[in-house]
């Protein structure tokens, strides 16, 4: 019984922190990308087209260069991205 509960308990903190993980905005995939507040299908394709055109972002202030997102689209989405 005790290794059913551990093993139910590791399966439910395993998918609590993927739920929570943090999108790569240098990895991320279009699917991915329009998981973030704010984006769409377009939006999600500029991101990716200008990662394209210049290379990965350095810093997250950089998605500022992309068409359409603005400061406070990059707010909403600054606690789940990551370079």
């Amino acid at each position: 019984m005790f290794k059913k509960t551990a093993l139910f308990i590791f399966a439910l903190l395993f998918l609590v922190s993927s739920a929570f993980a943090a999108i790569n905005i240098n990895k991320a995939d279009q699917a991915a990308l329009e998981s973030l507040p704010g984006i769409g299908a377009k939006k999600a394709a500029a991101i990716i087209d200008h990662r394209t055109q210049n290379g990965d972002f350095k810093t997250k202030e950089e998605l500022l260069q992309v068409k359409g997102i603005g400061p406070k689209m990059l707010e909403k989405m600054q606690q789940e991205i990551e370079i």
